[in-house]
């Protein structure tokens, strides 16, 4: 099943190229807003699936005729794998499991912007991810156990403002910006995906392919990083775990730039990037540089925070 939240967060299925509209099934869920309503859904899904099932297999309005909204408006957890695949067979070993905090305030949908700020980044990236959502609260699941706490997948990128002052760690600030959580176009159920370890994630920019690897390189698999974070800290219905990018494709974002990303059964997420500096970079990935014998991220051409060359 395909979720979507559309036009003012109607809660509706897709269903080919139409979406059904299902608010009045779900509307006893307890809810102050669309966030609290599809974490409500989730949690208590096997209630209604049935009469979800039965209303989307008619009727509905034509897809391209409504705005999709981010199809989990607000998770209680946003949390990012860190350095977890290995690059093509080029690390030699898998990094220690690590992962880090995103805000939830950061999601966008299909469709919508992101907005680069005023900040002295070296370069803005967005990582092109697939990501498990939570089903059931989880707190110190073991990883033979973990893939029953998965309810589904969703397309997620992960953008950053790399290298602001000062040096060190400042994932807080690089990763938890206004727009940064791009996601959608819809969610789609754990029964739908045969294997998610075995998915292609593809990006382009301006049409131009930039990331493309398999989810079948990740470092630790899904099971062993619901296993460790949900020792960390429980993870609630609706939660979103983004398993993490292979780097070499990352490519920077500027101005103007459209972007997509597919995880094939996922559907294809559609942005834009929208930067009022007009800043700019060379047109490269990091693999290509790391080809050409060079070092560091691609510098900065124009605009403000450019360095004399």
């Amino acid at each position: 099943m395909k979720l979507v939240f559309f036009d003012d967060f109607k809660l509706g299925i897709l269903n080919g190229d139409r979406v059904v509209d299902v608010s009045a099934l779900v509307r006893e869920i307890p809810h102050i807003g669309p966030h609290d309503l599809i974490n409500g859904l989730i949690e208590h899904f096997s209630e209604y699936r049935s009469p979800l099932e039965k209303a989307a297999a008619s009727g509905g309005v034509p897809l391209e005729s409504v705005r999709l909204r981010p199809p989990l408006p607000r998770p209680i957890n946003i949390d990012c794998m860190a350095v977890n695949y290995m690059e093509d067979g080029t690390r030699k070993e898998p990094a220690p499991i690590n992962a880090f905090h995103k805000s939830p305030t950061c999601l966008v949908g299909d469709g919508d912007t992101m907005i680069l700020p005023d900040a002295p980044a070296a370069i803005f990236e967005g990582e092109a991810e697939m990501a498990v959502v939570i089903g059931k609260r989880a707190d110190n699941v073991p990883a033979a156990k973990a893939m029953d706490y998965v309810f589904g997948y969703v397309n997620f990128i992960d953008g950053s403002a790399r290298g602001l002052p000062p040096a060190g760690n400042t994932f807080y600030q690089m990763k938890s910006r206004a727009t940064f959580g791009p996601m959608g176009p819809y969610l789609v159920t754990a029964d739908e995906i045969q294997d998610p370890h075995h998915l292609q994630v593809r990006l382009w920019n301006n049409g131009v392919l930039m990331q493309n690897y398999n989810t079948s390189d990740m470092a630790h698999k899904i099971p062993r990083c619901i296993e460790w974070v949900s020792s960390i800290h429980p993870l609630e219905p609706g939660d979103v775990l983004a398993c993490g990018t292979n780097h070499r494709g990352l490519n920077p974002f500027q101005d103007g730039d459209s972007i997509e990303l597919e995880t094939e059964p996922l559907g294809r997420l559609h942005i834009k990037i929208r930067d009022d500096l007009k800043r700019t970079w060379a047109r490269e990935t990091r693999l290509q540089r790391q080809e050409k014998g060079l070092e560091g991220f691609t510098p900065q051409l124009t605009g403000k925070y450019a360095k004399p060359a």
